[in-house]
C-alpha cells in the first residue's frame, strides 16, 4: 500500500478513539446502543459515551439503575433478540455481581442451543490502579473471565488498537469482555478517521528485538517499552509483544518471538497465581521449551489486594523497573557486570514516578468513575 492509498491518520487520544468507535458503530448499525451507569452524565465515563450521547440522545445511550446483575441480563436478552448492545462497568469490580449473567448464560447460549442462538454483546470494563482506588475498585479480573468458554477478552493498550477492536467486537457475534486500563486514556497515536476493525486474537510487536521478548498486556505494554528504552543504553535489545487480547490468544505471535530470542518475561496488570501470566508460562513450556535459555520470568501483581495508600501504591504495583530486573535475570550470565538501572536509586524511582500524571490532574475528568 503506498502512501496515497494509506487512510488518513492522526493523533488522538485513546478515550477518544473508543468514543469515535462507538458513533461510528452506532451510525453503520442502528441495532448499537449504550447503556451503563453514568454513560449520560456530562463526564461520559472519561469522555467515551459523551459524544454518543450528544449525536443519539436517550433513546440510544442511556444510563441504569446500580443492579448491575439486572441491567447486564437485560442487554444480553436484547443481544439475543438481535440488539448488539455495548454495555459499560465504569469499574470492572463490580462483574462480580454479574457472573451468572456473563459466566452461566452469554458464554454458553450459542453452545447450548447448537449454535442458531447468537449473544453479541461487548461489555466494556475498566480497571487499574488510580488516584488511591483501594482494594474493591482497582481490580483487573481478566483471567477470571478467561477462564470461560464462550467468553473473548480483549485488552487493548494503543488507541489505534482499541478503536479497531472495539468496532471488531461490537460488530462480531460473541460476548466480548472488552478491558480498558484508566492510565491508558490519556495516552496519545495516530489513528485513522475512517471507520475500521482488527481481528480478535491477533497481537502485534510493538517493539522488535532479538535478545529476550516481554509479552504485556493492556498499560503495561508501555511499562516495557520504557524498560526495553533503558536496556537498549546497555545493549540489551528488547522485543515487546502485545497479543491485545487474552482469549482468543495469538498463540503463534509469543512461540515465534520466543524462539527467536529464547528468553521470555510477561508482564500483566493482576495477580500471578493463576493469572494470565502463568497461561502463557505454560503455553511456552509445553510448545517451546527447548528454544529457552533461561527460566520464564512474570511481572505482576503481589498476591495481596491492592493498598489504597499511594506510598503503598507504588510498592504494590509494578513497573519498568521491574520488567528491567526480569530481563536481566533472564540473562543473569550475560549481564552479571553491568551496573543496574534505577534499581536501587530512590532518586530515579521517585523522578521516574513523576514522569505519569494522566487525565486524573485534569478537572474535567475527576467524578465517581
Amino acid at each position: 500500500m503506498n502512501k496515497k492509498e494509506r487512510p488518513k491518520e492522526r493523533e488522538i487520544k485513546y478515550w477518544q478513539a473508543i468514543s469515535e468507535a462507538h458513533v461510528q458503530s452506532m451510525e453503520r448499525n442502528e441495532r448499537v446502543f449504550i447503556m451503563g451507569i453514568g454513560v449520560d452524565d456530562h463526564k461520559g465515563i472519561f469522555g467515551t459515551t459523551l459524544e454518543a450521547y450528544k449525536k443519539f440522545g436517550k433513546k440510544r445511550v442511556f444510563d441504569t439503575p446500580v443492579a448491575e446483575n439486572t441491567m447486564t441480563g437485560c442487554a444480553i436478552g436484547a443481544a439475543l433478540a438481535g440488539m448488539r448492545p455495548v454495555m459499560v462497568h465504569a469499574r470492572n469490580d463490580f462483574m462480580y455481581y454479574c457472573m451468572d449473567q456473563l459466566c452461566n448464560h452469554a458464554a454458553k447460549w450459542h453452545h447450548m442451543f447448537g449454535g442458531p442462538m447468537r449473544v453479541p454483546i461487548t461489555v466494556r470494563a475498566i480497571v487499574g490502579r488510580g488516584w488511591g482506588q483501594g482494594s474493591q475498585h482497582s481490580q483487573s479480573l481478566q483471567a477470571l473471565f478467561s477462564h470461560i468458554p464462550g467468553l473473548k477478552v480483549v485488552m487493548p493498550s494503543t488507541p489505534y488498537s482499541v478503536k479497531g477492536l472495539l468496532m471488531a467486537s461490537i460488530e462480531g457475534d460473541s460476548p466480548v469482555i472488552f478491558i480498558e486500563h484508566r492510565r491508558l486514556y490519556d495516552c496519545t497515536g495516530p489513528v485513522p478517521e475512517e471507520p475500521y476493525t482488527l481481528p480478535l486474537g491477533k497481537g502485534s510487536i510493538t517493539r522488535i528485538g532479538s535478545d529476550a521478548t516481554v509479552v504485556a498486556f493492556s498499560y503495561m505494554v508501555w511499562e516495557a517499552i520504557r524498560a526495553a528504552t533503558i536496556l537498549k543504553e546497555e545493549g540489551i535489545e528488547v522485543e515487546v509483544v502485545d497479543p491485545r487480547s487474552t482469549k482468543p490468544l495469538d498463540e503463534e505471535l509469543i512461540l515465534d518471538s520466543v524462539k527467536k530470542t529464547g528468553r521470555l518475561v510477561i508482564a500483566d496488570t493482576s495477580w500471578k497465581t493463576c493469572g494470565v501470566s502463568a497461561e502463557i508460562a505454560a503455553l511456552v513450556a509445553e510448545k517451546a521449551f527447548e528454544y529457552l535459555k533461561a527460566p520464564i520470568q512474570r511481572v505482576a501483581l503481589p498476591d495481596v489486594s491492592a493498598p489504597t495508600a499511594v506510598t503503598l501504591e507504588k510498592a504494590f504495583y509494578p513497573g519498568p523497573l521491574d520488567i528491567i530486573s526480569a530481563v536481566k535475570r533472564t540473562m543473569e550470565k550475560e549481564t552479571k557486570r553491568l551496573v543496574p538501572v534505577f534499581e536501587s536509586n530512590l532518586a530515579g524511582r521517585a523522578a521516574y514516578e513523576k514522569e505519569f500524571t494522566g487525565l486524573f490532574h485534569e478537572k474535567e475528568f475527576m467524578g465517581p468513575f
